[in-house]
C-alpha cells in the first residue's frame, strides 16, 4: 500500500494528492510505521517535494506530517536535516496562515530536541532573532508555546546554553522579562520559568541571571505565587544558581540570600504542598 499512498503524491488530481498526504499524516503517529515503512520507502523526499509549492490546505497537513518525521526517534530526521529543512520551515513561521505558522515552530521545536550545537546555531539563524521576537508575542497562544519549546529545547546542555546565551543572551533575556510580566496563561509563564531554569544552569550564562535584579525579583515573586506549577519552576530556577561545587557559588548564594530568598523558602518548607515542601 504504502507505494500506491507516496505516488498519490504526484497525482495530477489536487483531491487525490491531498487524500494521500492525509492517509500519511494519519500513519505517521504511528512510532511503528516511522521506523519501519515510512524509512523503507524514504516517504520524506516526496513529502518535502510537496511542501515546496502546494496550496494551503496540502501544506497544513504535510508539514503536520513532516512534525511527526523530525521526532527524536524517527530514522527521517537526519535526512530531512540535510536536504534544507530548516528554511523551509523557517519561512512557514512567517506565514499569515495560523496552522502554518504552528506546524513550522512545532517541526523546529521537535528538531532542536537533543540536536548538535550546529543544528541549534542553523536554527536560530534561520529563524532571524527578529522572528523570533515576533512569534513570542503572537496573538495564538499555541504559537506561543510551541516557541518557548523551540527555546527550551535549544537552551539544552550546557556548552549550548553557553554558547547560545553568548550570542543571544540580551535579546532571550528581554522576551522571557516581557513574558513574565505580560497577561499569560499558567502554561505559559511555567515554560518561560522552565527557559530561565535552563539559563541558571549555564556555566557562563548564569551570570545573566545573578546581574539582572529585575529578573531576580520577578523569581522571588513566583516563588510566592498562588499556583504551585509556577513556584516549583522557580525554584528549579534557584536551585541551579546554588550548587556548591560550581564556581561562584558563595556569592550568588549570598545575593539570593540578601534579597529574601531563604526566607522564603523557608515559609514553602512547611507548606501542605508535598512536591514545594521537599523542593
Amino acid at each position: 500500500m504504502m507505494d500506491r499512498i507516496v505516488n498519490g503524491l504526484s497525482e495530477s488530481s489536487i483531491k487525490v494528492r491531498l487524500a494521500a498526504v492525509r492517509c500519511l499524516h494519519s500513519l505517521s503517529r504511528s512510532v511503528q510505521q516511522l521506523r519501519t515503512s515510512f524509512q523503507d520507502h524514504a516517504v520524506w523526499k516526496p513529502l518535502m517535494k510537496v511542501l515546496q509549492n502546494a496550496p494551503n490546505e496540502m501544506l497544513v497537513v504535510a508539514s503536520s506530517t513532516l512534525c511527526n518525521l523530525l521526532l527524536e526517534f524517527s530514522p527521517s530526521k537526519e535526512p530531512i536535516l540535510e536536504s534544507g529543512a530548516i528554511e523551509l520551515l523557517c519561512s512557514l513561521t512567517q506565514s499569515e496562515n495560523l496552522a502554518l505558522r504552528v506546524n513550522g515552530i512545532w517541526a523546529l521545536m521537535n528538531m532542536a530536541f537533543q540536536a548538535e550545537q550546529k543544528i541549534k546555531s542553523d536554527i536560530l539563524r534561520g529563524l532571524s532573532t527578529e522572528q523570533l521576537f515576533q512569534l513570542l508575542s503572537d496573538s495564538d497562544v499555541n504559537v506561543l508555546m510551541k516557541t518557548l519549546g523551540l527555546l527550551r529545547n535549544l537552551l539544552s546542555t550546557r556548552p549550548h546554553i553557553d554558547h547560545i546565551m553568548s550570542t543571544h543572551g540580551k535579546q532571550i533575556m528581554q522576551a522571557v522579562t516581557l513574558i513574565l510580566e505580560g497577561e499569560h496563561n499558567i502554561e505559559v509563564k511555567e515554560q518561560t520559568l522552565c527557559i530561565l531554569a535552563n539559563i541558571a544552569d549555564g556555566t557562563t550564562a548564569k551570570e545573566l541571571i545573578m546581574t539582572n535584579d529585575d529578573i531576580l525579583q520577578k523569581i522571588k515573586y513566583y516563588m510566592s505565587h498562588s499556583n504551585a506549577k509556577l513556584q516549583l519552576a522557580a525554584m528549579f530556577c534557584i536551585s541551579n544558581l546554588i550548587w556548591n561545587e560550581e564556581e561562584g557559588s558563595q556569592e550568588r548564594q549570598d545575593k539570593l540570600r540578601d534579597i529574601g530568598i531563604v526566607d522564603i523558602l523557608h515559609k514553602l518548607s512547611q507548606s501542605s504542598d508535598p512536591n514545594l515542601c521537599d523542593k
